[in-house]
């Protein structure tokens, strides 16, 4: 995988250069980014909101939240889940005005404290989930698949940071953008486990197994809760014009191939 550069060093000048967005595509990005703040907001508010109204074992005996997978481990374990929902919870809420231009250019220094307490939430939230990786609901499958969403999360937020420390604007907001999408598999998580229930219900029975169609759409959750973000985030990307990751063909040599010229203005 490489990645592709804008074909104007100036990202700014490129973006002057193109024409404005029309009236119906404002309007959807303005939908699209309201309907992503409700879902995580409510998100946020729903994980923090849990696990606040009693401790791990209280919250196990009602059943709340994934409570029952922690009840019985460690302080150290214990501590680090509630560290992980707070960053979380607080990255889902502060990653928003991030996405947003007209928010950006109306108030940039907020946006860069902001956005540095953002990529610290994330970083704390990503360590946090390392610790309590061993403990998930999800088992073996969990172990990967919500360990790889831990190293991409903090290795994508890691490259945003070094590329406005470079001053690469372009490649700064392509990782934000990646690391939103990472950030956003906290929503996409709890969709696909209720869709997937869902789907069981109608050869469940008349009196289904709760734990067992819970079990059964978890199971598969630690990678879908993620994957199909990155694959929109990087159509995102490429729609903004901004540096995104292509497969290159390796020639015999073991060296890739050249790449025909992009023109200017190509998405």
């Amino acid at each position: 995988m490489t990645e592709r550069h804008p074909t104007h060093p100036n990202l700014a000048a490129r973006r002057d250069a193109d024409p404005p967005a029309s009236g119906a595509r404002r309007r959807t990005s303005r939908a699209a980014f309201v309907v992503l703040a409700v879902a995580a907001l409510a998100i946020a508010l729903i994980s923090i909101s849990t696990y606040a109204q009693g401790t791990l074992r209280e919250l196990a005996d009602e059943d709340a939240g994934l409570a029952s997978a922690y009840a019985d481990e460690p302080a150290l374990v214990q501590g680090a889940l509630y560290v992980h929902i707070a960053a979380s919870a607080f990255a889902l809420v502060a990653g928003l005005p991030q996405l947003s231009a007209r928010l950006r250019r109306r108030a940039p220094r907020g946006h860069r404290v902001l956005g540095r307490a953002y990529l610290g939430a994330v970083g704390i939230g990503a360590l946090a989930s390392l610790v309590i990786l061993p403990a998930n609901s999800a088992g073996l499958v969990g172990v990967f698949g919500f360990g790889a969403l831990a190293f991409l999360w903090v290795g994508s937020a890691a490259r945003a940071l070094l590329a406005i420390r470079r001053g690469d604007v372009a490649h700064h907001e392509a990782w934000m953008v990646r690391t939103y999408a990472l950030t956003f598999a906290a929503v996409t998580l709890r969709t696909w486990t209720g869709l997937l229930i869902a789907v069981q219900l109608p050869g469940a029975g008349p009196d289904p197994d709760a734990d067992a169609l819970f079990a059964q759409a978890y199971a598969v959750v630690p990678f879908l809760c993620w994957l199909p973000n990155v694959v929109v985030a990087e159509w995102l990307i490429r729609r903004r014009g901004l540096p995104a990751y292509r497969l290159t063909t390796v020639t015999t040599s073991g060296q890739a191939a050249p790449r025909p010229a992009v023109p200017a203005g190509a998405p």
